[in-house]
């Protein structure tokens, strides 16, 4: 077995290299044992997504659970947030097959305790994976029950139930579903919603003909920034694979920066539950904290990564948790991620308003970032020490290093943080002007760079 494949959050690799249905069914069995320890309820809920491989990984898996003793609920197609939503729902723990963004020869296992609580590394992962390694010793069990469960019509009255629809003005949506999930959630969640829905590639396909279904990658966009300029939409939707992820285009075609969709959905959300808790990642726009703050909640700043995240928020009883990633969390959606309630945040705020989705989203686009810059390095820590030196000498500056090292000033900020998995140094920067962040970026990446 590779020792890639579990990672920091869930189980990813190769289909039929380090994926297979053995594969599967010995990681079942593993979860069950996993789940037992920890005294969970005695049922798995498992859905799937739309590759090739994920019905008979699925089902593999299950096999695994259900030898064990457990039962398990197939819930078939769904978006990732769909099975958070089941296993909060039916307060079981869950397993979702997807490789999320990744390409197609890819599949994953994201998996889950009872009420959505998340399973990585340091909340039962390394246990999953030592079981998995170890095999476990035969021992005589009756074997448990599989069912089918359809949830996605209660998924969509959940999510309806959080975000008031009712009376917005007619709106013209274009929504790339990236022939992911989203082109099996979506339709569901739309037709109940007073728009014209324009569909850009809503076929279910795992081997992702159009484009990869990342839209974090600028270059997965352009087919829907062009489609809306096209129709004269309101507003542009992109859905990652397994639809956890949602980025927004507005009316003119431009792309929407997370942290002002950040900035949206916790004004929204402070304006339900005054005074909370918001949590957003060390690389968000400083406009964040400010906006937060400005509405009546306390920001709370967090590492990057969804345990982080989530961990956080239970920890702060935060009503809504947003990443620059484009990942959203909602304490009424059991803390996890929902790429399809933040859409629905920031649609229910459009129809609220006669104003275009740029206007709305102006008072939040503060700054200049200059997005994510990654360079190769030979010793990440020896880069980062180079770099906080050089500014320490320089004084007026206020250092940390929660995520990395952060490195603030009135007029701009950066972070640096060593990638997990590769020999990369991954900058951000904001200033207060397109040339000040310029200078700081470069300053950075030349001493980086040498």
């Amino acid at each position: 077995m590779s020792e890639s494949i579990f990672k920091a959050y869930d189980i990813r690799g190769l289909v039929d290299k380090e994926l297979t249905p053995d594969f599967a069914f010995a990681t079942g069995v593993a979860v069950a044992r996993f789940l037992e320890l920890s005294r969970e309820p005695g049922t798995v809920v498992i859905g799937e997504d739309m590759r090739p491989s994920s019905p008979s990984l699925a089902a593999a898996f299950s096999a695994g659970i259900t030898s064990q003793g457990l039962d398990v609920i197939r819930i078939g197609l769904a978006s990732t947030d769909m099975l958070y939503f089941a296993a909060g729902k039916l307060n079981l723990p869950g397993a979702m097959f997807t490789a999320s963004h990744n390409p197609a020869a890819y599949n994953g296992i994201k998996l889950c305790l009872s009420g959505a609580r998340p399973i990585g590394k340091e909340s039962g992962l390394v246990t999953i994976e030592n079981f998995v390694k170890e095999g476990t010793p035969m021992a005589m069990r009756n074997l448990g029950v599989e069912k089918k469960q359809d949830l996605l019509e209660d998924y969509v009255d959940h999510l309806l139930s959080l975000v008031d629809l009712a009376d917005i003005r007619p709106l013209k949506i274009v929504i790339d579903a990236g022939n992911g999930m989203a082109g099996h959630t979506a339709p569901a969640v739309f037709k109940r919603l007073n728009a014209e829905v324009i569909e850009m590639y809503f076929e279910l396909d795992g081997t992702f003909p159009n484009h990869e279904a990342n839209p974090i990658d600028p270059k997965n966009l352009v087919d829907l920034q062009k489609a809306v300029k096209k129709h004269g939409a309101d507003i542009g939707l992109a859905f990652d694979g397994d639809a956890d992820r949602c980025f927004l285009v507005d009316e003119k075609g431009d792309l929407v920066n997370p942290s002002a969709l950040t900035s949206l959905i916790a004004s929204r959300e402070l304006e339900k539950y005054p005074g909370s808790n918001i949590i957003y990642n060390l690389i968000s726009s400083k406009a964040v904290k400010e906006v937060v703050e400005e509405c009546g909640g306390s920001a709370v700043r967090s590492r990057v990564g969804h345990s982080y995240i989530k961990k956080l928020m239970a920890e702060t009883n935060a009503v809504f948790g947003g990443e620059h990633s484009g990942h959203f969390y909602f304490r009424d959606f059991w803390k996890a991620d929902s790429g399809m309630l933040a859409a629905l945040h920031a649609i229910a705020a459009l129809g609220e308003s006669k104003k275009t989705l740029s206007s709305i989203l102006k008072e939040f686009n503060r700054y200049v970032s200059s997005g994510e810059v990654n360079s190769t390095v030979t010793d990440a820590q020896a880069s980062m020490k180079v770099i906080e030196e050089k500014y320490l000498a320089q004084g007026g500056v206020h250092i940390d290093h929660l995520d990395g090292l952060t490195v603030t000033t009135d007029g701009w900020w950066f972070n640096l943080r060593a990638s997990n998995t590769e020999p990369l140094l991954r900058l951000n920067v904001e200033a207060s002007t397109e040339l000040r962040m310029k200078n700081v970026r470069d300053d950075v990446l030349n001493t980086i760079r040498g």
